[in-house]
């Protein structure tokens, strides 16, 4: 019942910036956690960016001060604000998160992911 939905990757120069967005939906009571993964060709999926219920974040030591997560929690949406971006963060970007459900019951929800391609 309950989804994720990632948006705004796409094609960007070295040294540009993109916007992803996630928003959930379906019968949520409330988001505890939420996180950014990636996942480059050849490689496994790793932690970018999480967030707490709390507002504690937690970065992966690549993206440090170039990347920032944000919530709105009123529309149930999850922000990745990447900046400066390089080659190297050439991903499928995916949404995670850990969601309590309107039936008491909390799901992790993985999003169908964004391709981010950062070239020339």
């Amino acid at each position: 019942q309950v989804q994720l939905v990632e948006s705004g990757g796409g094609l960007v120069q070295p040294g540009g910036s993109l916007r992803l967005s996630c928003v959930a939906s379906g019968s949520i009571f409330s988001i505890n956690y939420m996180g950014w993964y990636r996942q480059a060709p050849g490689n496994a999926r790793e932690l970018v960016a999480a967030s707490t219920s709390g507002g504690t974040t937690n970065y992966a030591d690549s993206v440090k001060g170039r990347f920032t997560i944000s919530r709105d929690n009123a529309k149930n949406m999850v922000y990745l604000q990447m900046n400066s971006l390089k080659p190297e963060d050439t991903a499928v970007y995916y949404c995670n998160g850990i969601i309590e459900t309107m039936g008491d019951l909390y799901l992790e929800i993985w999003g169908q992911g964004t391709l981010v391609t950062v070239s020339s």
